[in-house]
């Protein structure tokens, strides 16, 4: 059997968001957070459970966290751009942070007696990680972090540090795998490549980092229900569909951008000799006045030298 796509939203949560792999989300995660900001435990609020398919729950394919300081994440895989996707971030975002006091209803709030469960002191910093096969920004970044700063020093201040946004564009990582690679940029490479190794093929520089070295295993011995096999042909269809589309796109875009520069280049040739021939007509233009002046002007002399003659 060929190894899976993990960038499949399935296989990413049934590989990432799996209790027994926690240490691989772990991993994934401390690679794109700074240095001062790396988590040491890591508890799924959603863990992967196969008995959601049963359900119809296939739509719920994000990784939702919490670490040891109980800041949340919600860490997802998207293979679909859209013009819409950072304001979808932003709304992950919200829903993620609002929802922390959803426990508490107006009846509580009025009764003294009820001691709230959760209230504003007590909420948590969300971060949204958003790892997209899609470029999003125009630039050759392929990793940006957004949080909260003054807009005029550049400050952070603690009681507002509660939204990070970190976007992970995969599809712009042209490195190669060298001796010393950030760990980011080996998992990057895992993600974009992981159909083409198996255990005995996995290059020295991801092998080195334990948890990419047992993701390649368990992503080679994944094994799926009928339901979650069905779900993932769809999705793989789907993605390939989409990227005969796009590529069609693309090359209908070309052959008009060049269609486009041809009928320029004409367009300019046809200016060009407009202009030429409108000089020459000016130029001609300019003779003939000349000619006519200086044959004014030789007319002119020829009457005076007939009126001296016949004085």
């Amino acid at each position: 059997m060929p190894i899976l796509n993990p960038k499949i939203d399935l296989v990413f949560k049934k590989l990432f968001g799996s209790e027994e792999n926690k240490d691989i989300l772990m991993s994934l995660i401390n690679s794109i957070l700074p240095e001062d900001k790396q988590i040491v435990k890591l508890f799924l609020k959603n863990p992967y459970n196969v008995f959601d398919y049963a359900d119809g729950k296939l739509s719920i394919l994000d990784i939702k966290a919490e670490d040891e300081n109980g800041t949340r994440y919600d860490i997802e895989m998207q293979m679909r751009g859209s013009s819409f996707y950072a304001k979808r971030t932003l709304y992950y975002w919200a829903k993620m942070f609002g929802t922390q006091l959803d426990c508490i209803d107006d009846e509580d709030q009025e009764d003294d007696t009820t001691s709230l469960t959760m209230n504003y002191p007590e909420l948590k910093k969300c971060i949204v990680i958003s790892l997209m096969d899609f470029n999003l920004f125009k630039d050759e970044r392929y990793h940006r972090y957004f949080m909260l700063k003054d807009a005029k020093t550049n400050q952070t201040v603690d009681h507002l540090d509660y939204l990070d946004l970190y976007f992970i564009e995969l599809k712009k990582f042209k490195g190669k795998l060298q001796p010393i690679q950030p760990i980011l940029d080996r998992w990057i490479t895992f993600l974009n490549s992981a159909n083409l190794y198996k255990d005995d093929n996995l290059p020295q520089e991801l092998s080195q980092v334990k948890e990419i070295k047992k993701a390649n295993a368990r992503l080679a011995t994944m094994y799926f229900t009928e339901k979650e096999r069905m779900y993932y042909e769809g999705q793989q269809k789907k993605f390939l569909d989409d990227l005969s589309i796009l590529q069609e796109y693309k090359q209908r875009e070309e052959e008009a951008t060049k269609r486009e520069k041809e009928a320029r280049k004409k367009a300019e040739e046809a200016r060009k000799k407009a202009e030429e021939q409108k000089a020459k007509a000016e130029k001609a233009d300019k003779e003939l006045n000349q000619m006519k002046i200086q044959a004014k002007s030789d007319k002119i002399r020829v009457n005076a030298r007939k009126k001296n003659v016949l004085v």
